[in-house]
């Protein structure tokens, strides 16, 4: 009879002392994972480029998503390599959502704009890349259960994609949102049931639904989502422009009391190279919408940012009255809003 074969005392002693102190080491990887997600999102937010990579990441993350849940262990039949290899992929696996998603944070925060409705969207994001950070909760949870892990997938995919098509192809963000919806219930359809399932029909009319459900929160809930990549730069007030230049004359810091003629808006409108899409202008006085102008092309590339005018009446202006205006996506996207106050500073 062969001798067993032991392996050193220093590896049995490193296995040991890594299975007694596991969920400390994993919450350490979990700050580790966090410090490089913030160098990550610097890469974000000064290179578009590094998008083309998510596609890759994408890809990998879809087929984990598919056969991760099947690689738990039965509470009766528990397999060793099941377990180890479900470790390995999920490592994987969160690695690419910390640089995928801390990637995307800050180009969506740039045209997230400050107290409005779209910076929902940007936190849900933000939620998401931390809850990829957290080794212990991903692997014992979100990843055992195809629901959770389908939900997962398809936000962050809808996030992903609705980046990529623009700066990628110059596909407009009007165009980019129902693609993106159509290809996230797709992913949630696959991973959330087997191939089998998707043959019934009861299965096929729960997934026509969640995408009719979800083309319709698209539609209905635009405002809701940051216009990424587009971002307000600067926003000019004057009682006139240039149209040389696209540069307002005799700006305006406030408006004098009792002011009565045509204010100007220059807005700075930054968009990737190539891109092109149709923006406007809404007019408020005090809250109240004065005037929405036609939506105009927006050619993306330029370095200050592309330069979009309008004007309005203004006639007795009141002391404290705003005058506010709002650059708008003809997909109904704000992408900012700045103005000024009579007698005063905005």
């Amino acid at each position: 009879m062969s001798p067993v074969l032991r392996p050193p005392r220093f590896v049995s002693s490193t296995l040991e002392f890594v299975h007694r102190h596991e969920v400390l080491l994993w919450s350490l990887h979990s700050l580790w994972a966090l410090a490089l997600g913030i160098v990550v999102m610097w890469a974000g937010s000064h290179n578009y480029a590094w998008i083309r990579v998510t596609i890759l990441y994408i890809a990998f993350l879809w087929v984990a998503s598919l056969f991760v849940p099947g690689l738990v262990d039965p509470p009766d039949r528990p397999t060793r390599w099941r377990g180890r290899l479900r470790l390995v992929i999920n490592y994987f696996s969160k690695n690419f959502y910390q640089q995928l998603l801390f990637f995307l944070l800050p180009i969506y925060y740039a045209s997230a704009t400050a107290w409005s409705p779209n910076l929902l969207f940007v936190a849900f994001l933000a939620a998401s890349a931390l809850l990829s950070t957290f080794d212990v909760f991903y692997d014992r949870h979100l990843s055992v259960r195809r629901d959770l892990t389908a939900v997962f997938f398809a936000f962050n995919l809808f996030a992903c994609i609705n980046v990529m098509l623009p700066v990628l192809w110059r596909i407009s963000n009007r165009v980019a949102l129902p693609v993106s919806a159509a290809l996230a219930v797709g992913a949630f359809a696959t991973i959330r049931y087997r191939l089998g399932d998707l043959a019934k029909f009861q299965v096929r009319r729960q997934v026509g639904l969640a995408g009719i459900a979800l083309v319709l929160l698209v539609a209905l809930g635009r405002p809701l989502i940051p216009p990424a990549p587009l971002r307000l730069l600067a926003t000019e007030f004057g009682q006139g422009v240039d149209r040389q230049t696209f540069q307002v004359t005799h700006p305006f810091d406030s408006l004098p009391d009792g002011w009565s003629g045509r204010v100007y808006a220059v807005t700075s409108i930054y968009a990737p190279l190539g891109l092109s899409d149709r923006i406007g202008h809404r007019w408020y006085v005090d809250g109240r919408l004065v005037w929405t102008s036609p939506y105009y092309k927006v050619e993306g590339g330029r370095k200050d940012g592309f330069r979009l005018w309008t004007a309005i009446p203004i006639r007795a202006v009141r002391p404290g009255e705003r005058l506010r205006v709002e650059a708008w996506t003809e997909a109904g996207q704000l992408v900012g809003r700045a103005g000024i106050r009579a007698g005063g500073r905005s």
